[in-house]
């Protein structure tokens, strides 16, 4: 049985993180940490489980293998990095860090000590992603030449639990808006999708329409849109957004030499393969998740089976520390207008 700990006890982890490991049987949630203390307490009444004073206590008790870091972005590295030197193999929700250099150091800390470092990127265990990913090794569709992704929604202040109190606006705490919040995914998703890393970033990161509590644009992006040069040649787009209000689109569309590919594009099936003389191939595998209709992740199936079978996360730091570099890229080309080259 694997010993967890909860580091942040918000909506990520009362959605995703607590009620998947208690559905877990090789997992056992031992204690939770939040710096609102009642939130706490509700949490560890609910799951049954024991409430730490700070989250250093958290990471003194031997019990605990793992633990979930799902605290505000600004920090992610300075609780993992505490967690894993504390011997703690860290799950930690995306995105990874605020800096290139704190997602290096925490690569770092994980080969340092030998402990695990898996960042939630989801989207790579959606059951359409997974086929899709077949299916393209298979020349479904040829070699890729281009693409569209897309990540959109009506913003966190629907998912926070703060009410009235939305962090993720803030830069001091989250760093990026939108290009944090959804682009991660996204980026994750077309090197997983296409097993190219990007090498180039153009990118406009803009403030459109959201306010804060006075009344004043937030001081992050709620719109980003980037061109990605892949190191194989495939160019294609990333979108994403705070301001879709209506519907989430969460698609992606693969552009190859022998036809198209549509995932989570069609109201009815997840993917649909449009062949060059115009012959569909239709695949109803899953529906995608939304803020409003959740479903299980398999991330912390993954992980679990990762702690106690000792096997190294796919979904690594290190996997994670090339896409945060075209996230960060695309942050300085907004800001000089200008493409950004990625070295590694």
């Amino acid at each position: 049985m694997i010993g967890i700990g909860i580091i942040g006890c918000g909506r990520i982890a009362q959605t995703r993180h607590l009620p998947e490991y208690r559905d877990n049987p090789e997992a056992t949630i031992l204690g939770v940490y939040d710096f609102n203390k009642q939130r706490a307490e509700e949490i560890a009444e609910e799951y049954d489980t024991k409430v730490y004073d700070s989250y250093e206590d958290l990471l003194a008790d031997p019990a605990i293998d793992a633990v979930s870091v799902c605290v505000r972005n600004a920090d992610h590295a300075k609780v993992s990095i505490a967690a894993m030197r504390a011997g703690k193999h860290v799950l930690c929700e995306k995105p990874m860090a605020v800096s290139l250099e704190e997602c290096e150091e925490m690569v770092r800390v994980s080969k340092e000590t030998g402990k695990f470092l898996m960042i939630g990127h989801n989207q790579r265990l959606a059951k359409a992603h997974i086929k899709a990913k077949e299916l393209l090794k298979s020349g479904a569709i040829g070699d890729i030449l281009t693409f569209k992704t897309c990540f959109g929604h009506g913003g966190p202040e629907t998912w926070t639990v703060d009410t009235g109190n939305v962090w993720f606006f803030e830069k001091s705490l989250s760093a990026f808006g939108a290009m944090a919040d959804l682009g991660v995914h996204k980026t994750d998703l077309i090197e997983y999708l296409t097993g190219k890393k990007i090498k180039a970033v153009t990118a406009t990161l803009q403030t459109l329409d959201k306010k804060d509590s006075d009344g004043n644009p937030i001081s992050v992006d709620d719109n980003a849109i980037c061109i990605y040069q892949m190191e194989n040649g495939i160019v294609g787009t990333m979108t994403v957004s705070w301001t879709y209000y209506g519907s989430e689109d969460n698609s992606t569309i693969l552009y190859g030499t022998k036809g198209i590919m549509r995932i989570y594009d069609d109201d009815i099936y997840s993917i649909v393969v449009i062949g060059k003389d115009g012959t569909r191939t239709f695949y109803e595998i899953d529906k995608i998740q939304t803020n409003d209709n959740q479903v299980k992740s398999g991330v912390i199936d993954l992980w679990v089976d990762c702690v106690k079978n000792n096997v190294p996360p796919e979904i690594s730091g290190e996997t994670a520390l090339h896409s945060m570099k075209a996230i960060f890229a695309a942050l300085e080309s907004s800001q000089t207008g200008k493409t950004v080259n990625i070295t590694e």
